[in-house]
């Protein structure tokens, strides 16, 4: 056997030296001071030794305990499952099993001012980093259409809220994730419910509801790993723990907080009954408001109706009409005006064209001689004896031959 300080291929290290270096390692940690949540309290009658296992609450890690019972009765809080307590014990490696206990020589309950502190601490530390900031709130729907809850299985408070919400909108649908409230296993158990329902595309709301209980029965319910789950929700989450005084963490980062979770069951729904007055008094507003209007137009059409030019409208025509005859009588005046002005005007013209015509003068026995070469003879002079001459009579004319002109 070899007790080189590094094994290899070719010279392994043996289980039993394993366990021994594991056991040597571990007892170099020395005493611890462990807190955590007793489970599996367990006490053989007539025997000196008390086993039990130390539980983290925010997540599914345990180690088991032994102490002698003497230290297990010495504890001021008697020791009982679920008690949260302090722990100074030495980490204890059996070789032969290979498993890692704690050997516990005293025990100290955390009292409720202690676990008030921390809550305080927590709540501060949660807040600024912007957990609980108002603006991050979602509204509720107004009518969801699944409501996903969390509470504890056939619980006074899964009675409340299923009760009180099927009694304001009776067919609102329900889906309950039944887990442990309190105790070791109530965080995990919480935390996948709740990823259950958020991953779940039909749930609208997400309630947590639980009924009154101690600081301690309460914890669960303000624990880091809770919280931030509930804050990386994108579906609203009620929170409806205990009663009105009790205000756990969950409060803080829940998009709406109910007192109660009587209070749940009325704040995730309507109320049909309202909703159903409320939708008459609506569409009685509506009814008087459509039988306002039509009255206004009615009124305002009969008004309209009774003006002259509606009531006979041949009225505006009859006028139109009228104003057409008299520009047409009075065009039909104004044209006769002008052409009597215009006839008479041409009538003393041809008076004064006749008057100086030739034919006016023939009219009255004159003639007008002309030569053969059509010139007018004025004068003896201007023809010559034999000389033929045309007369120009009033009617007709005459041909003459010229025997002895006078000169």
């Amino acid at each position: 056997m070899s007790d080189s300080t590094r094994s290899t291929p070719d010279q392994p290290w043996p289980v039993r030296l394993v366990s021994a270096k594991i056991g040597q390692w571990i007892g170099r940690l020395g005493d611890v001071w462990v807190e955590g949540q007793i489970t599996q309290l367990s006490r053989r009658p007539g025997g000196g030794v008390v086993f039990l296992t130390l539980r983290d609450a925010s997540v599914d890690m345990s180690l088991p305990v032994t102490c002698k019972v003497s230290v297990a009765d010495a504890c001021e809080t008697p020791l009982a499952e679920g008690v949260r307590v302090i722990v100074h014990a030495r980490p204890d490696f059996y070789p032969a099993r290979g498993t890692l206990s704690l050997r516990a020589d005293e025990f100290r309950a955390v009292g409720v001012g202690e676990l008030l502190a921390r809550i305080e601490r927590l709540k501060r530390a949660l807040a600024a980093e912007g957990l609980f900031a108002p603006e991050l709130k979602r509204r509720l729907p107004f009518l969801p259409s699944c409501v996903g809850l969390v509470t504890g299985r056939a619980s006074a408070a899964e009675r409340d809220v299923v009760t009180n919400a099927r009694a304001r909108w009776p067919a609102v649908e329900m889906r309950i994730r039944n887990v442990a409230v309190q105790g070791v296993t109530a965080v995990p158990q919480l935390i996948e419910a709740v990823n259950a329902l958020e991953a779940d595309p039909e749930v609208d709301v997400i309630v947590l509801a639980r009924g009154g209980g101690s600081v301690e029965d309460l914890l669960p319910f303000s624990d880091e790993a809770l919280i931030r789950t509930v804050f990386q929700c994108r579906t609203p989450v009620v929170s409806a723990i205990g009663h009105e005084p009790d205000s756990p963490l969950l409060d803080l980062v829940a998009d709406v907080r109910c007192s109660t979770p009587t209070d749940a069951g009325k704040r995730i729904v309507p109320d049909w009954t309202e909703e159903r007055d409320r939708i008459a008094i609506a569409r009685s507003r509506l009814a008087a408001a459509i039988t306002g209007r039509l009255d206004r137009e009615q009124s305002w059409l009969t008004g309209t109706l009774s003006r002259p030019a509606l009531a006979r409208p041949q009225t505006l025509l009859d006028q139109l009409a009228e104003q057409v005859k008299a520009l047409t009588e009075r065009a039909t005046r104004v044209l006769r005006h002008r052409t009597d002005s215009a006839s008479n005007d041409i009538a003393h013209l041809r008076a004064r064209v006749v008057s100086l015509s030739p034919a006016a003068t023939m009219e009255r026995g004159y003639a007008v001689v002309q030569r053969k070469d059509g010139q007018v003879v004025r004068k003896p002079s201007d023809v010559d004896t034999g000389d033929e001459v045309r007369l120009r009579l009033a009617e007709g004319e005459l041909h003459a031959t010229v025997t002895a002109p006078e000169r």
